[in-house]
């Protein structure tokens, strides 16, 4: 009798053993299920049609970009595990067309001497450095920063190493002799670019060092003599020090339309940009291959405040951009790419399988600009390439608000947009809105009141994530023109705006509940002439 009750009782134990392993299956099916549901719906609603994004996970600055046999290698900072920032790694995509990319595996993994920080990377033509042999391709040498968090104090200590890849950026060995160049005693020592010093027969480097940058020379890449350092002693009104700089390029830039020469130099601060968070100024002078000093005409333009005119882009989400290294002679572009997100909100941003971007790639030139010199910036060309379905329409008299697009004439999730104003449209002010069927709206134009161009996203959607997010971000107008001209780029969750030939530049986020599908023009008093507009959807899968 007793085995037969404890035969009952086992049978029970055990139906109520499987069926709680089934009732934990069900429930994380059920989890999983969910989770790529909310992963699908992130990649309909918000992952861009043409912006690099990363596969999965979290990203930042794009790091160590170089242009190598008919491929743009772009790396970047990458944590794996998480969308959240972590222990960094290089994360790595190649392009023919810096449009569509193709992941790569990860470069190069946190070690030893800590996290892998932001760096920069270039092709050793001459095989100065000693890495390549007979039968490899020319070496590729990355610089990066070691990263290393002290427990008691948990400040970051910062050196510099190098590692190199003879198979064109595929794989990589690191530098037996890191650090190569060890900290001198600053808190913040990161983010070196290096470059080939033509004049001089010799590589350049350029280092973030709190409120300064150092400069450095090297005949093979592993050993490096300080040259000079700038900054540190700059007038408090010259240029914005409310934060750290860091992510550093230096590049010398013909005038356009001259024989002139310039040095440029893009420092990354954060706080500090004109619109809130983060954001990049340059700086224009002369080099004298040991010392960067500020061209007179640029210095005297400079305001002691926040929002003088010498930032790469006005908007919130451009930041820690530099430029490809190694672009051919023959092609002779300066191109620049940023990381399309804002260190005010960018751990906060809707999305959880991915996040964060690259903004498009983008041209430099160097302009004579009223009385001084000053950077624009247009996209790529290969964008033009990709124009397709077009809509355009001329001399349109705006009295009141009027729709320049409906709905379903152009998918303004993949779009170009180029237009021209009247002088009226400056004076008078306009707004353009684009709008969905779920009442979002992002508006941008101009103030003519304030004489300032604005992006307004705090009707675009989902805003609630960060109070930083929502509030307007405005530039001042600097061109002469007396007309207005702008190019709009148009991704699923991305505007860029290139004002007067792109010598002011606007980039934001938004995240909208449905794709924005309608454009409408108003005037902000009066009425003014829209000289003509045209719309080109944009050809991506």
């Amino acid at each position: 009798m007793e085995s037969i009750w404890i035969k009952q009782v086992l049978n029970i134990f055990s139906a109520l053993l499987v069926f709680g392993l089934v009732s934990c299956k069900e429930t994380d099916h059920k989890k999983d299920n969910m989770e790529q549901e909310m992963a699908s719906d992130e990649e309909t609603r918000f992952r861009p049609n043409f912006h690099f994004t990363p596969k999965e996970k979290w990203t930042n600055d794009p790091n160590g970009m170089f242009y190598h046999n008919g491929y743009y290698h772009l790396f970047y900072q990458h944590y794996p595990e998480e969308s959240t920032w972590g222990p960094m790694h290089w994360g790595h995509a190649i392009s023919t067309d810096m449009l569509q990319w193709r992941h790569m595996p990860i470069a190069l993994y946190p070690d030893d001497l800590g996290h892998i920080w932001s760096g920069s990377a270039v092709v050793d033509h001459e095989n100065t450095s000693g890495f390549g042999t007979p039968s490899s391709s020319k070496p590729v040498v990355a610089m990066y920063t070691n990263a290393k968090e002290d427990p008691e104090t948990k400040k970051w200590f910062q050196t510099q190493s190098i590692a190199y890849s003879l198979d064109e950026g595929k794989t990589w060995v690191k530098y037996e002799g890191n650090p190569n160049i060890k900290n001198p005693g600053i808190l913040d020592f990161r983010d070196p670019k290096m470059s080939w010093d033509a004049e001089r027969e010799r590589w350049l480097m350029v280092l973030a060092a709190g409120d300064r940058v150092m400069f450095y020379s090297s005949k093979d890449l592993k050993d490096w003599e300080l040259l000079s350092e700038f900054g540190a002693d700059l007038d408090r009104t010259v240029g914005t020090h409310g934060g750290v700089w860091e992510c550093p390029d230096f590049f010398p830039l013909q005038v356009e339309g001259t024989d002139i020469v310039k040095w440029v130099l893009y420092l990354s601060i954060n706080p500090g940009g004109p619109n809130g968070g983060s954001a990049t100024e340059y700086f224009i002078g002369d080099f004298d291959g040991n010392n960067f000093v500020l061209d007179a005409d640029y210095e005297k333009n400079l305001v002691p405040e926040k929002m003088h005119e010498y930032w790469i882009d006005f908007g919130r989400d451009n930041y820690a951009g530099v430029s490809w290294s190694d672009i051919p002679a023959s092609d002779g572009r300066r191109i620049y790419l940023g990381w399309m997100s804002n260190w005010d909100y960018a751990r906060d941003v809707p999305t959880e399988s991915w996040r964060n971007g690259m903004t498009v790639p983008r041209e430099v030139k160097l302009i004579r600009s009223g009385d001084t010199y000053k950077l624009a910036f247009t996209p790529v060309r290969e964008l033009a390439e990709r124009r397709g379905k077009k809509y355009k329409k001329d001399a349109i008299t705006v009295d009141q608000e009027v729709t320049l697009l409906e709905p379903g004439q152009i998918d303004l999730t993949k779009a170009e947009i180029k237009f021209e104003m009247d002088s009226v449209a400056i004076s008078n002010g306009h707004v353009f809105k684009l709008k969905n069927a779920a009442g979002d709206e992002l508006a941008f134009g101009f103030d003519g009141a304030l004489g300032a161009f604005f992006v307004d996203r705090s009707k675009s959607g989902i805003v609630a994530f960060s109070e930083k997010f929502p509030p307007l971000a405005q530039a001042p107008r600097t061109s002469a023109n007396p007309t207005l001209n702008g190019t709009l780029i148009l991704d699923k969750t991305s505007i860029e705006l290139f004002w007067d030939d792109g010598e002011t530049v606007m980039t934001e986020i938004f995240f909208p509940n449905e794709p924005f599908e309608r454009m409408t023009l108003s005037p902000q008093e009066d009425g003014l002439t829209l000289e003509h507009i045209e719309i080109n959807e944009l050809n991506f899968n």
